[in-house]
């Protein structure tokens, strides 16, 4: 192992995935402090003047970003760090925030040929008066991770008036068409895509990988490698190493995907996002594709430490 160094571990924040980042982030500090790393732990908080104080303060060699969502996985937090001179792990400005823009995203990954759902943005006042697409169809917050706030719509379904009146997510939406089958995604550690994990949501109410079947115990099932056509696995691993590339991404990142096997002699895979900030949680999916790789949890947490730089 490196040289043991001082590490600041930044988690809970601000968004909607606080919860999730604060058992990211205490997670990954335990397993960095079993290594000799001298561990801090700080709370990005609403006030930037105290975050900056508590940073200045700790002398880190390198933050850990544990922040999910908005102002920790979008480029502003990526940001403060520059302008502060640390060195961070994950993506930097550029790469975060375009992927975190599910429609800026979208424009990278058509302009790099990779394989996207066909699909617009919208103002959400007109998903009131009508489809903007021939239902079953998905709509999307453009800048929130998690699956938070993303709605099916499908034929017959009187639930668009719904939608709108409880959205809280800005003025516009991703509509895309709603692509059948199943759900499997692709971490990547650097230029190395891990494994194909095959994601099956469990008990009541799932249709699809939402917030409560990526977190909570027993949402899901996953399954690695996934039991699918090797030629379909090796694309899906080749559009994750793709797209980790095209956003500029660092460190590791993970790509989510819908495979549409409805015709097994013609399967569709479809990419969705890539997360540049893969949870860290006991159940999450990046942590047990490295494992699966023979990569363990301290092991995937050093790696991360390793590859952080200061994009100043």
């Amino acid at each position: 192992m490196n040289t043991a160094k001082r590490i600041t571990v930044l988690m809970g924040g601000m968004s909607s995935e606080r919860t999730v980042s604060l058992s990211s982030g205490h997670g990954v500090a335990e397993a960095l402090r079993s290594l000799g790393h001298t561990v801090s732990t700080l709370d990005a908080g609403a006030d930037l003047g105290v975050l900056v104080a508590e940073l200045g303060a700790q002398k880190p060699d390198v933050v850990f970003n544990a922040l999910h969502g908005r102002f920790g996985e979008d480029g502003c937090i990526q940001g403060i760090l520059d302008w502060m001179g640390l060195a961070y792990t994950h993506s930097g400005v550029r790469a975060s925030a375009t992927a975190m823009d599910k429609a800026a995203a979208r424009a990278t990954f058509v302009s790099a040929g990779l394989p996207v759902a066909p699909g617009r943005v919208i103002d959400i006042s007109e998903l009131e008066a009508g489809d903007p697409l021939p239902a079953p169809y998905v709509v999307k917050p453009v800048c929130e991770g998690s699956s938070v706030g993303v709605s099916i719509v499908r034929p017959g379904a009187n639930v668009r008036a719904r939608i709108v009146r409880d959205w809280t997510f800005g003025p516009q939406a991703l509509v895309e068409e709603f692509i059948p089958g199943r759900e499997i995604t692709v971490g990547v550690m650097g230029d190395r895509a891990l494994t194909v994990t095959d994601i099956t949501p469990t008990g009541n109410g799932h249709d699809f990988y939402d917030y409560d079947a990526k977190y909570n115990a027993g949402g899901s099932r996953h399954e690695l490698p996934a039991r699918i056509a090797p030629d379909v696995a090796e694309q899906a691993l080749d559009v994750a190493v793709a797209a980790h590339r095209a956003l500029g991404c660092s460190g590791a990142s993970r790509s989510d995907f819908r495979l549409d096997d409805t015709n097994p002699d013609a399967p569709r895979l479809i990419l969705l996002e890539v997360n540049t900030q893969p949870g860290m949680t006991a159940t999450s999916l990046l942590p047990e594709q490295a494992a699966y790789c023979g990569i363990s949890y301290p092991e995937l947490c050093n790696w991360l430490v390793e590859q952080a730089t200061c994009r100043q």
